[in-house]
């Protein structure tokens, strides 16, 4: 059922994993972008992926390692380059599947990178599920993937080591980009009908006042989660969550 490949277009080589029964029936494509520190192999997106191929025949699924992160080779890490993987995954799985309904799933930084995309570039997908976004991505990273004495660094001019699965290579370059890249400071009105954000309201690391914020400032279903964690290691809150996204999704 999954199968990893490789995407090798404009000079990146971004590392997928496809979930789905069969690839030459795929009607309907999920991209899948996974938190900071983490990657395609997360257990949180094979359950995912399971139950949206398993809901509805012709679904494929596709997660993707963001850059320095996962097997991915870049060292050092980039906004802009992030953006640019995606941008080259939404055009892969819509040429590749020959198919123009495009869904979205992501998770805290995942969650985060798919607004800012949507801000900058418009909506390619029908429908798009955030769980947990990193509204307010620059306290996040700060408050909660960096010490006092990365934060030194990082003030200093000097790149620092954050994450969890994979430690990541972050230099004041990406801190000011995300800094400038304050999606709280833009309008999602044009998309408010097909994005929905769930939220633990356990959430140790993404305050989920952050996205009932967020939510009703641009008009969005915010559907809350009682009891929840960041990363939903409640097997139960999870299949709500994904029950939840799936309804959403329309299947």
């Amino acid at each position: 059922m999954a199968k990893y490949f490789d995407i090798n277009e404009q000079g990146c080589s971004i590392r997928c994993k496809l979930f789905c029964a069969d690839p030459h029936a795929v009607k309907r494509v999920v991209v899948c972008c996974h938190g900071f520190g983490g990657g395609k192999d997360s257990a949180a997106i094979a359950t995912f992926a399971e139950r949206a191929v398993a809901k509805r025949k012709g679904t494929a699924v596709i997660a993707f390692d963001w850059p320095c992160h996962g097997a991915d080779a870049r060292k050092n890490l980039l906004l802009e380059e992030c953006d640019e993987y995606l941008s080259i995954v939404i055009e892969y799985a819509r040429n590749r599947f020959e198919t123009d309904e495009l869904y979205a799933y992501g998770t805290s930084f995942g969650g985060y990178l798919l607004l800012k995309y949507l801000s900058e570039h418009g909506n390619p997908f029908h429908k798009v599920a955030l769980r947990c976004p990193a509204i307010n991505m620059l306290a996040t990273l700060l408050d909660n993937a960096a010490s006092d004495d990365d934060r030194a660094s990082l003030a200093a001019g000097k790149p620092v080591l954050m994450g969890f699965d994979r430690k990541v290579k972050v230099g004041p370059q990406f801190v000011q980009a995300v800094e400038a890249a304050d999606i709280r400071q833009r309008p999602f009105f044009d998309f408010a009908d097909d994005i929905i954000i769930l939220h633990g309201t356990a959430d140790e690391t993404v305050p989920c006042e952050d996205s009932v914020r967020f939510a009703d400032d641009n008009v969005i279903e915010f559907v809350p989660i009682e009891g929840a964690d960041h990363r939903f290691h409640d097997p139960k809150k999870m299949d709500a969550a994904i029950a939840r996204i799936i309804a959403f999704f329309g299947w």
